[in-house]
């Protein structure tokens, strides 16, 4: 997680987000770099625009979905609801996959 909160940091400030400063922050922040988690994660961010991802994912709480379907929403609403439980359901079981191996990019994101 160190790795994107980097990357947010970068981001916030106007730097680049380059290889090099990316291992400046995570250094200044005590962080053990991982040569190959820098490289990947400044590759994985080179065509995103972080600002609105940031946007994008404030504008949906993560519990303000389920929250509405709870609430009386309608089908269409709990079944977007349950599609999405499935799909972190299913991108935790990766990540526990992937950080067994120490692979991939689950090992990006801590």
């Amino acid at each position: 997680m160190e790795y994107v909160y980097a990357a947010l940091i970068l981001n916030e400030s106007g730097e680049e987000l380059n290889e090099e400063n990316l291992t400046n922050v995570l250094d200044a922040a005590g962080v053990e770099v991982e040569e190959s988690r820098v490289k990947a994660l400044v590759a994985a961010l080179e065509d995103v625009d972080i600002d609105e991802a940031v946007e994008q994912a404030a504008a949906v709480p993560a519990g303000g979905a389920a929250a509405d379907g709870a609430a009386g929403g309608d089908e269409s609403g709990d079944e977007g609801v349950e599609e999405e439980e499935a799909a972190e359901e299913e991108e935790e079981d990766d990540d526990e996959d992937e950080e067994a191996g120490g692979e991939g990019l689950g090992e990006l994101f801590g």
